[in-house]
């Protein structure tokens, strides 16, 4: 995630601050005056570390069914596990959903446990004492599980009820199209009333707004999925592209960039090795940086990926995604050579073809 910044590796988990999350430190030290400061601070910290705690329950819970998670950001709003797929089956997005609150839930009890069930009495003689830090932690853990229980997709909650759904109706997208419905009917009700009837604060509308967002972001991508469904690499690949020797020129490479249209370029070795990917954007700024005599292998982007014709569309997609780079170069098992480039907007038109001919000849 852009602007975040990474302060420690658990368990092959990066855990990455987001600079949003240092100017709500910054605020709530401010608004709790310089006597008070240090204090605000440690307990927004201590809140957030159960936030990381709650993350990590997803982390665990996940890796159970072999899905790693490259990081977790810590926001203002809350905490984002990256896992690299979302579980295949119902029962594990369930799960996995679950364990998250499951932790904070743990982490309640067991300050129930140190300080004993919060009388009346006790809450009014716990100001100013070691108690009433606990006493707020735990309060803080209680209200994240209720919160984040809220079927509103993609929260926690929201995703235990796509899970039951396509249990019940078997249909993946469909339960998912309804969650997603149900998340953005929650977040604008939210936003209503944070904005008409003065409820809550400005954060909720900004949770109300990443969830109407993510939700529908979310069923666009499950619909791709489908779309993408028994579909292959080799369906989609682009079959007509241009190489270029890592020692061509970038003038070479801006004669192939105006004479197509194909705007990422593949940087191929003596031996036929695909060793790069030169994509526009960086050759524009090599333009400009190092003039058109320069070689395109010092701007090419490193490629260690690549396809096979057979590899599911779907996941091609999310490996595309994941690796950063505009396009993933696609080599016949057999021969070992290239034969084709995959795009996201090659396999996006295929998906369009597909959907338009399934309108026009209904299975």
């Amino acid at each position: 995630m852009k602007w975040s910044f990474r302060i420690a590796t658990i368990a092959g988990t990066e855990v990455r601050i987001h600079v949003t999350f240092l100017l709500l430190l910054a605020f709530f030290a401010v608004q709790a005056g310089p006597g008070q400061a240090l204090e605000s601070v440690l307990m927004i910290c201590a809140m957030f570390f159960c936030v990381l705690l709650h993350e990590f329950g997803h982390v665990w819970a996940a890796r159970r069914y072999g899905i790693r998670t490259p990081d977790i950001t810590l926001l203002p709003i809350g905490g984002v596990a990256r896992l690299e797929r979302m579980p295949k089956k119902p029962s594990e997005e369930l799960v996995v959903a679950l364990c998250g609150p499951l932790v904070n839930v743990i982490i309640a009890a067991g300050v129930l446990l140190y300080t004993g069930f919060p009388t009346p009495t006790m809450l009014m003689n716990s100001i100013g004492t070691p108690n009433e830090f606990w006493l707020s932690l735990m309060g803080w853990n209680i209200m994240m599980v209720v919160f984040n229980m809220v079927p509103a997709f993609p929260m926690d909650g929201g995703r235990v009820l796509r899970a039951l759904l396509a249990m019940i109706v078997g249909d993946y997208a469909k339960a998912t199209r309804w969650a997603a419905t149900l998340g953005q009917v929650i977040a604008v009700a939210a936003g209503i009333g944070v904005i008409f009837f003065g409820f809550a604060s400005p954060l909720l509308l900004l949770i109300a707004f990443f969830v109407f967002i993510a939700a529908g972001r979310e069923a666009q991508m499950v619909e791709q999925q489908e779309s993408a469904r028994d579909l292959s690499v080799l369906d989609a690949m682009m079959t007509d592209f241009h190489t270029l020797p890592p020692q061509a020129s970038l003038r070479e490479a801006v004669d192939l960039l105006r004479s197509g249209s194909q705007h990422d370029f593949p940087i191929v070795d003596e031996h036929g090795v695909v060793i790069g990917i030169l994509p526009r954007t960086e050759l524009i700024s090599g333009l400009a940086d190092f003039g058109t005599a320069h070689r395109v292998q010092e701007v090419m982007l490193p490629s260690s990926i690549v396809l096979d014709p057979t590899h599911p569309l779907a996941e091609a997609l999310q490996q595309l995604e994941q690796s950063g780079l505009p396009a993933l170069p696609v080599i016949d098992p057999v021969h070992e050579r290239l034969i084709g480039l995959f795009t996201a907007e090659n396999a996006g038109e295929m998906m369009l073809i597909r959907n338009a001919l399934r309108r026009r000849f209904p299975a």
